[in-house]
């Protein structure tokens, strides 16, 4: 099951990152990488150290299941590595398709100076974040196929370090550049799942 979880995770981060990327690039002549100088302290340049490190320790969790880490004895059930199994593979189908409602206006990071189209459609109707929740539930259908500690540590990185992005990188830039209706579109769609997490009409960028 450790080798099953690699290669989904490899096949993963291609298609999610590489694959995308590259799309992106043959569409538009962008990569839809952002943040390349970020300044070391912001917000951001920490959501992005997080991340990375959430990825190694993603990738990390199935090889150190191939090199005889053992998993965590109440979760070493065929049971929980099939439903990993097809929570891994249906959260990888999913940002897929996540991805591909952003069109154009698809990005990794956020640059200030940059105006986009405020996606609201296809998946992105259902939930503000659906890449977000896609990449939550490939994680944690990674853990469960191998659950042992460096997995886990990743599932849980991963959950943190993508509610500080959205929360104090992403939504107060959606609101400072699209202001009302953002508002307006975040009143009605939750954070990540339907109806969960929709923010106020009143609320205002942070500063």
């Amino acid at each position: 099951m450790a080798l099953t979880a690699l290669i989904i995770y490899l096949l993963w981060a291609a298609l999610a990152f590489g694959l995308r990327s590259w799309m992106q690039w043959r569409r538009t002549g962008d990569t839809g990488f952002r943040g390349g100088g970020l300044r070391p302290g912001t917000l951001q340049w920490w959501a992005r150290l997080l991340f990375v490190a959430a990825l190694v320790l993603g990738v990390a969790g199935p090889i150190a299941a191939l090199a005889g880490l053992d998993p965590i004895g109440f979760l070493d059930h065929l049971a929980v590595q099939i439903a990993g199994t097809v929570l891994a593979a249906g959260g990888t189908a999913a940002t897929l398709a996540a991805q591909t409602s952003m069109g154009a206006s698809w990005r990794i990071g956020v640059d200030d100076n940059e105006r986009t189209s405020l996606v609201t459609g296809g998946a992105f109707a259902l939930a503000r974040n659906p890449i977000f929740t896609a990449m939550i539930v490939t994680a944690a259908g990674l853990a469960a196929m191998v659950p042992n500690v460096v997995s886990l540590l990743g599932l849980v990185l991963s959950v943190a370090v993508i509610q500080l992005q959205v929360r104090a990188v992403e939504e107060p830039y959606l609101l400072r550049v699209h202001g009302d209706a953002y508002r307006g579109y975040a009143a009605r769609v939750g954070r990540f799942l339907p109806g969960i997490g929709r923010l106020p009409r009143g609320t205002s960028p942070a500063s």
